[in-house]
């Protein structure tokens, strides 16, 4: 019972810092919303993981997909971590 307890609180923290990103986005439209300290805190918080991606794959014109692989490969890591978690409990059960 305890490994639904932890899957769910891993898909909590995902879900999370996935609504993090995304509103981090959105604030991006918004000049104003960036400076203030709400803006800074979700900079702090999701910009070195963008940050990583803006390194690897340049904006197209004036649209930058980097958030959207991002978001994408925190999908992916998320089920990879639960999949590890459910094979390590199975192994030790």
């Amino acid at each position: 019972m305890i490994i639904y307890s932890i899957s769910t609180a891993i898909t909590m923290f995902f879900s999370i810092y996935s609504f993090m990103l995304i509103i981090y986005i959105l604030m991006s439209w918004v000049p104003a919303a960036q400076g203030s300290t709400f803006g800074r805190i979700l900079a702090r918080l999701c910009e070195p993981y963008l940050g990583f991606f803006r390194k690897f794959i340049p904006p197209i014109g004036m649209i930058d997909f980097s958030p959207i692989i991002a978001i994408l490969l925190l999908t992916f890591i998320e089920r990879g971590v639960k999949i590890v978690l459910f094979n390590v409990f199975n192994m030790l059960t």
